[in-house]
């Protein structure tokens, strides 16, 4: 009964969350609203058994990604009223993508009611000990290395990446030579004149 309640809860929750994310006029408030999103499909993989699923959830997508999309929102001054001016251009395309994903969860809802997938014949069994974290890290660290650390590898060439193009040289860019202003003189730089009284300044 609880596991029910919770169940309706965090989704009731989640489809309250995203519906507000979409429609929401500040988009500051449209990322809050997306962080309140994944809080709540954490609490749904939680109960499904799913642990790593959630902490990937609350860790990398409220801790880094959902972060950065409100740091950037709240950084660049973006004309947003602008941007919704052009909505009608795009709403041929939208609606056949929402047509589409429409489908595909008529599907996906068809054949879960078909009855369920014999996975046992494809899936190695794990014992009843062994959480589901401790068997993907095992699964990671031993069959599929390489692909995890080739998966590092691409993340750390794209932060390179934009390391190197944030600190490319410009060529409009006057660097400061600390050499010649060491050198300059004070009489270089200033001028005695006896002003007399009554005549103007030459510059």
């Amino acid at each position: 009964m609880i596991q029910a309640f919770a169940f309706y809860l965090f989704a009731g929750l989640m489809i309250l969350s995203a519906g507000l994310t979409i429609t929401a006029r500040n988009p500051v408030h449209s990322v809050l609203w997306l962080i309140l999103a994944f809080f709540n499909a954490a609490g749904l993989m939680l109960l499904l058994g799913a642990e790593f699923i959630a902490m990937l959830l609350v860790i990398v997508y409220v801790g880094a990604v959902a972060v950065l999309f409100l740091f950037v929102v709240m950084m660049l001054d973006i004309d947003f009223a602008e941007l919704r001016a052009g909505f009608t251009k795009y709403l041929g395309v939208g609606s056949v993508l929402a047509v589409a994903l429409a489908a595909e969860i008529v599907i996906a809802i068809a054949v879960h009611s078909a009855g369920p997938i014999d996975l046992n014949s494809r899936m190695a069994p794990t014992p009843a000990t062994v959480s589901n974290v401790q068997a993907i890290g095992a699964l990671l660290y031993t069959r599929y290395l390489y692909i995890f650390e080739a998966a590092g590898l691409v993340l750390l060439v794209a932060m390179i990446g934009a390391i190197v193009l944030t600190h490319r040289t410009r060529r409009d860019d006057r660097a400061q030579k600390a050499s010649r202003q060491i050198a300059r003189r004070p009489q270089d730089a200033t001028r005695n004149v006896n002003q007399p009284v009554g005549v103007g300044v030459e510059l």
